[in-house]
């Protein structure tokens, strides 16, 4: 799944074979060497967040981004997530 940054604010997702699809970069982390973001469908009020983690090589032009879906990994990376933005809480499904 490629990604191109638009600025801070909104990345699109080019997944193979499918339809580009906007997400809103609410945070941005850095964890252990490994680059995280945390994303919402909607620009604002409540919507669903996903965690994603960067997984391109160094020097690749575009971001090729992950889907958090590791339980322990998940937990460690919302809970830094939680501590940066006060005012979010994020419940997995």
């Amino acid at each position: 799944m490629g990604a191109e940054m638009a600025g801070q604010e909104k990345i699109t997702f080019r997944p193979d074979g499918e339809e580009p699809v906007d997400f809103y970069v609410l945070e941005q982390t850095r964890i252990g060497g490994v680059d995280y973001i945390l994303v919402t469908d909607v620009e604002e009020g409540d919507g669903e967040a996903l965690i994603l983690k960067d997984t391109s090589r160094d020097g690749e032009a575009d971001g090729v981004y992950a889907v958090v879906s590791d339980d322990e990994e998940l937990a460690a990376v919302a809970g830094v997530f939680e501590s940066m933005l006060e005012d979010v809480e994020l419940e997995s499904q």
